[in-house]
């Protein structure tokens, strides 16, 4: 099996749950991870933000419910798209889970239609792809380990992600936002892929989800959000760091991706938390 499978347990009054992933290299274009949790959680609810990946969602047990955001309320089989705002699940008392998080290039390759369709909601994995849904839960209850459901979940996707590729202008957008952590002019990229500000915004919506001030607005944020993880960085700092005019700018977007502030962020992730806040 390429690359090696990371696992972590927790036991704690944040719960008791067993979770791992794995990055396989040989699907890196269009896996981020995979991943997979087993345990109960001490928080019946939990707050999800928007990270520039689309997320595949089988549950092996019973089944999550959607709270806040929109889509289908009941979370056994399911896709949320590329996520322009905060979502918040219910856990059940006991969950098994296993997740794959896709690259847009990864989404669109398994899917057949815009991307702009799931953009921001959940739904039911079998209303997109049809029996192939059924095909993959099955595979995964069947693993006789995670190792196993890691395998065939791996295979499903490599059988079905022949169907569709980027087009290269929008696979090379998409990589320059990415690699500038979304400070690339909008501009810039029109210049060098030759497309019009309607072309390039409609076919890297299409494809992709979102437009692409857009998109560098998530992955912006997205960096800002690997910043604060680290518990180091004041506000001030993290928010240079992460591409922001100023501490304000940060707090404009933390507000408008996330329904926190990056105090607030901070709170929650870090319970007792000292870490500097300029304000």
């Amino acid at each position: 099996m390429q690359g090696e499978i990371v696992t972590t347990r927790e036991d704690s009054e944040l719960g008791r749950w067993t979770a791992s992933r794995w990055h396989p290299p040989h699907l890196a274009r269009l896996v981020e991870r995979f991943w997979f949790s087993e345990g109960t959680t001490g928080a019946a609810r939990e707050r999800l933000l928007p990270n520039g990946m689309i997320e595949v969602a089988i549950s092996l047990g019973d089944p999550h419910r959607l709270v806040e955001g929109k889509g289908t309320e009941t979370l056994r089989f399911c896709l949320t798209g590329l996520q322009t705002r905060p979502m918040v699940i219910e856990h059940p008392a006991r969950h098994r889970v296993l997740g794959m998080r896709l690259h847009p290039a990864g989404a669109y390759a398994l899917l057949d239609l815009p991307m702009s369709e799931v953009t921001g909601i959940t739904v039911e994995l079998h209303d997109l792809v049809g029996a192939a849904a059924a095909e993959l839960a099955e595979r995964c209850h069947g693993a006789a380990s995670v190792e196993h459901c890691f395998r065939n979940a791996a295979n499903w996707v490599q059988e079905r992600a022949r169907r569709r590729t980027l087009d290269p202008r929008v696979a090379w957008s998409l990589g320059r936002i990415e690699e500038t952590f979304g400070a690339v002019p909008i501009a810039a990229i029109r210049d060098t892929t030759g497309l019009s500000k309607t072309r390039l915004a409609g076919v890297f919506r299409e494809q992709i989800g979102v437009l692409p001030k857009a998109y560098a607005r998530i992955v912006r944020f997205r960096r800002a959000l690997a910043l604060l993880d680290r518990e180091s960085s004041s506000l001030a700092t993290a928010a240079l760091d992460a591409g922001y005019y100023d501490q304000s700018h940060m707090t404009t977007e933390f507000r408008e991706l996330a329904d926190l502030t990056p105090r607030e962020f901070i709170a929650v992730r870090y319970p007792g938390s000292t870490t500097t806040a300029e304000y």
